[in-house]
């Protein structure tokens, strides 16, 4: 059997000692009001009855007022009611973390342990009753166990903890950024926040945010996406899964709706532009990032321009096309001087410059493999959020 601390004990007496005196008070006050009553009717008995019998009635009726004010003052004050703050859904229970329960009255239930796949306390005995833990905090849990074990012990008091958070599902960032990075959340975090940490976009980047957002891994407790009506934002679902579109012009004009809370296990990409390669005599050989129609004269100028030896009557485009390649001849003096229209260029393209006196190239070349693959992103560095 519990047995109540000391300084429960010391507020259950002055509560008990202060209804006593409020008691007292109002017995005085109404012997009071008894004797001045009987006096004042003493008094007035020689006068007209009809009077009398007025005066009576509202001696009555002002004491009954008197003590309904007495009793509705001496009631202690309603504690005022306050809005629930938003939960912190690193403070919720996810898949992966080590929970830790307490009983005050002993040690023989205390339980330690992870969730099943179902999202339930991994082994502590519910008496039949399963308790849900996942997406939950710590109070809430603690209110179900002792509810359910006050069946057997008599006020039961139990104390819940994650005791350990790193299992938990991590947050990846990749694609057109210049640190590819993992993320342990802790605290609150948003998309902004984290794009800062890997050092921002690239120019490789599409204008383009992809969020996948794993139905089973975070805890969504309130809206996280800003305004759903936002035309810039989009979001499709499926099998408890979300995809959220983000465009980063809106962004970059502090739109909420594109600046959403990352929840635990999102997956984050920032989407790269369609690549065009310049090789040959060009000042800066490099890929072009295509966001939108990119004409043969842009692509070039994005390289740095012609290199001296160039020769602008040779250029070749090399593209694939339904599985097939084709060799696409131009002459880049004429499209200078007005002759030819500018080549649009399309996904994928390789235009090679020739130099002077060098062979022309018949095929396509083969591509450094650094520049087409993303290894460096495969197994990001993990940072902690908190």
């Amino acid at each position: 059997m519990d047995s109540p601390c000391p300084a429960q004990s010391i507020l259950v007496r002055q509560s008990a000692n202060r209804a006593g005196q409020r008691i007292e008070r109002i017995s005085r006050v109404r012997d009071l009001a008894d004797r001045w009553n009987s006096m004042f009717l003493s008094f007035l008995r020689p006068y007209n009855p009809r009077i009398l019998a007025i005066v009576e009635i509202l001696l009555i009726l002002g004491v009954s007022a008197f003590f309904s004010v007495a009793s509705v003052t001496a009631q202690p004050p309603e504690k005022p009611q306050t809005a629930e703050a938003d939960q912190n859904e690193a403070d919720l229970v996810h898949f992966g973390d080590l929970i830790d329960v307490k009983f005050a009255s002993g040690f023989e239930y205390d339980w330690r342990g992870g969730l099943t796949p179902d999202g339930f306390l991994d082994g502590l005995n519910g008496l039949g009753e399963p308790i849900y833990g996942r997406c939950r905090s710590e109070a809430e849990i603690a209110g179900d166990i002792a509810k359910i074990y006050g069946k057997i012990l008599r006020d039961p008091k139990a104390e819940v903890k994650i005791i350990d958070r790193s299992n938990r599902a991590v947050v990846r960032l990749s694609g057109a950024v210049t640190f590819a990075q993992r993320f342990q959340l802790r605290r609150p975090v948003h998309l902004r926040e984290l794009l800062v940490i890997a050092g921002g976009v690239t120019d490789e980047a599409s204008g383009e945010i992809m969020i996948f957002r794993p139905g089973n891994l975070g805890c969504v407790r309130a809206t996280t996406i800003g305004n759903a009506d936002d035309s810039k934002v989009s979001v499709s679902k499926g099998n408890g899964s979300q995809t959220l579109n983000i465009t980063i012009s809106e962004l970059l004009k502090d739109s909420p709706a594109a600046d959403p809370l990352i929840l635990s296990g999102d997956i984050i990409t920032v989407e790269k532009a369609v690549p065009i390669y310049v090789i040959g005599a060009v000042n800066n050989p490099r890929q072009v990032s295509s966001r939108s129609q990119i004409t043969l004269t842009r692509a070039i100028a994005s390289a740095g321009g012609l290199a001296k030896d160039a020769v602008e009557d040779g250029i070749t485009i090399f593209r694939r096309e339904n599985g097939e390649s084709r060799v696409i001849a131009v002459n880049f003096g004429k499209i200078k001087t007005g002759e030819l229209i500018d080549e649009v260029l399309k996904p994928f393209d390789i235009i090679d410059i020739p130099r002077r006196g060098a062979g022309k190239r018949q095929y396509p070349p083969v591509l450094d493999p650094a520049i087409l693959s993303d290894s460096k992103q495969f197994n990001p560095p993990l940072r902690i959020i908190d």
